[in-house]
């Protein structure tokens, strides 16, 4: 290895990177929700052992919990990976968390509702930033005013009204 190559990259540098693709997306609604999820589908295929007794806790409504538990955690993936349809992903985890409370054994004990109902209210929430000072500059020379035609300046605009002819 040469002086110029870095080898591998060092911790500073893959948290940098992961806080820079965490900014852009709905990461905490993603988390929220993926995580309500797992314990959704989880509880209704447990078995607890109390010593010599296991407590199987399979109900009728195993598939039903694994329906929902699995579309939480795609929605939570969605969130993540697909942040344009946030709104809907949130929207639909809100609704799939009310609907785990009668068919999943309480919403997986009341720890996957209420994950669930708040990592969709965070994505529901969540509005990207604004781009800063300096990406802002770049961009207006860039794109040209979307409210303006492209045959028509600030001198013919005359304070945004056109003259007929």
């Amino acid at each position: 290895m040469s002086a110029e190559t870095t080898g591998s990259r060092d911790f500073r540098y893959w948290r940098l990177r992961f806080r820079a693709w965490r900014e852009h997306r709905p990461f905490w609604a993603g988390l929220f929700t993926l995580a309500g999820g797992v314990p959704i589908m989880y509880f209704p295929y447990a078995n607890m052992h109390l010593g010599n007794v296991t407590l199987a806790m399979s109900t009728t409504a195993g598939a039903g919990s694994l329906i929902i538990g699995v579309l939480l955690v795609t929605l939570g993936l969605t969130m993540w990976f697909h942040s344009v349809v946030r709104t809907f992903a949130g929207v639909a985890a809100i609704l799939l968390a009310l609907i785990s409370i009668p068919i999943a054994n309480i919403g997986g004990f009341l720890i996957g509702f209420l994950l669930s109902l708040f990592g969709g209210a965070l994505a529901c929430a969540w509005v990207p930033s604004k781009p800063r000072r300096g990406e802002k500059v770049e961009q207006a020379k860039d794109t040209p005013d979307p409210g303006t035609a492209a045959t028509e300046t600030t001198v013919d605009a005359n304070g945004g009204r056109n003259s007929a002819g």
